[in-house]
């Protein structure tokens, strides 16, 4: 009876955001294990595949998010027509894209001075899949199945951590770089489970008017913009270090960059609520203002509470984490920390932009993204400098999305 009452008690929501702290604790574990099996120096290639993982996420968060919001709006035959040109598209970009990391897998094993170029190979082999799977959970976010959307996010986390110990343990003469990719690339046929067959119809039973196909366009045009300065500023700073610094240096970054960015992976949860509920509200004629400075204040609290203890406890945190030949990194920590909280809390006002199709935040992130990158190429004598970089770019590019909602809300 008390199990019943309880279950009651939990929200879909509420049940989604543990189900994301869940997927993100076995992330980190997953990198944990790799930093303490792999040392510094094979760990930085390992990063690199993460990094790329990351970028693919940006990239395919553009489809992920056009779904979720057209979800919302379109109803049925309409929906379903959306649905299967966005499969198809989607699926077109993936197989591009994974070619294109093939062909180029030579090039950037040079580029980021990696061990091996078979993995980027078999990465590539498995972008097409990713893109699938971001489709599907656009679906599930958009028609609010959390429980569906929780599942998926639960099957790619589980399977990639589960398959590379495996591979590792089982397969320990072949490159453990390798044995990475592979692991990444089954996780995202898993990522698929479960697959919206329903919401599918390979007949399309209703014509897309050019009013629609014009909003459509204009939301994927500026998400994938968005995403790539999403890219930028998340995954720029580790690929630059990779580039610029010796292989050893370059793994006591990543984990630095992993320690530090889990306020981002907690930010996250909170858009993926946020989008929908802002489409909804618009397309009721609400304000959508609370909803906004609800999440930015959960960010908030659980920013000024991570960086605190990784100012208060940076050792004991990198010991536990890592090991104790990460330890050099302890003095970086906070301050890593603080440029993504930065960036954390001004992602949630440009997400909140963007489900209203106003675009000049998203602009914003960009010209900032740009200048982040261009900073560290200038400016990376040492890590410390590289990480004062991000700092300054995140601080100003907050300042500016908060005076932008302000202005904005001064003239409504």
């Amino acid at each position: 009876m008390k199990s019943f009452i309880l279950s009651k008690r939990i929200t879909p929501e509420q049940l989604f955001m543990l189900s994301v702290l869940i997927v993100n604790g076995g992330n980190y574990l997953y990198n944990l294990i790799l930093g303490r099996l792999l040392g510094p120096t094979q760990f930085a290639d390992a990063a690199v595949l993460v990094t790329f993982l990351l970028v693919l996420s940006f990239i395919a968060m553009t489809f992920q998010l056009a779904t979720a919001k057209f979800s919302v709006l379109f109803e049925s035959g309409l929906f379903k027509s959306f649905v299967l040109r966005v499969y198809k598209n989607a699926l077109s970009v993936g197989i591009l894209l994974g070619l294109a990391i093939i062909i180029f897998a030579p090039q950037l094993q040079k580029l980021f001075n990696t061990t091996t170029s078979q993995m980027f190979v078999i990465f590539g082999c498995g972008v097409p899949f990713y893109f699938l799977m971001s489709v599907n959970r656009g679906i599930f976010q958009g028609k609010n199945e959390l429980k569906s959307l929780s599942v998926t996010y639960q099957a790619e986390m589980l399977s990639r951590l589960v398959i590379t110990l495996l591979l590792i343990y089982v397969l320990s003469s072949v490159s453990f770089s390798a044995l990475i990719a592979l692991g990444i690339a089954i996780s995202f046929l898993f990522g698929l489970i479960p697959f919206s067959v329903k919401d599918i119809s390979f007949k399309e039973t209703t014509i897309i008017d050019k009013t629609h196909l014009k909003s459509i366009r204009s939301f994927f045009i500026l998400t994938a913009f968005y995403e790539l300065t999403q890219i930028v500023i998340n995954n720029s700073d580790i690929l630059l270090v990779k580039h610029y610094f010796e292989p050893y240096e370059a793994g006591l970054y990543a984990s630095l960059a992993l320690i530090g960015r889990i306020v981002y992976f907690i930010a996250w949860m909170f858009v993926m609520l946020l989008l929908p509920k802002v489409v909804q509200l618009k397309k009721e004629n609400k304000s959508a203002s609370k909803v906004l400075f609800k999440y930015v204040l959960y960010i908030g609290v659980i920013s000024f509470v991570i960086v605190l203890g990784c100012f208060l406890f940076p050792k004991t945190i990198i010991t536990m984490l890592f090991g104790e030949s990460y330890i050099s990194m302890a003095s970086l920590l906070w301050k890593y920390g603080l440029a993504t909280s930065m960036f954390a809390l001004s992602n949630i006002f440009a997400y909140y932009y963007l489900s209203l199709d106003k675009y000049i935040p998203v602009i914003i992130s960009g010209v900032f993204g740009m200048l982040q990158m261009a900073l560290v190429v200038f400016f990376h004598e040492s890590l410390e400098q590289v990480v004062y970089m991000q700092i300054i770019a995140m601080v100003l590019l907050l300042l500016i999305q908060l005076t932008f909602y302000k202005l904005d809300y001064k003239n409504r």
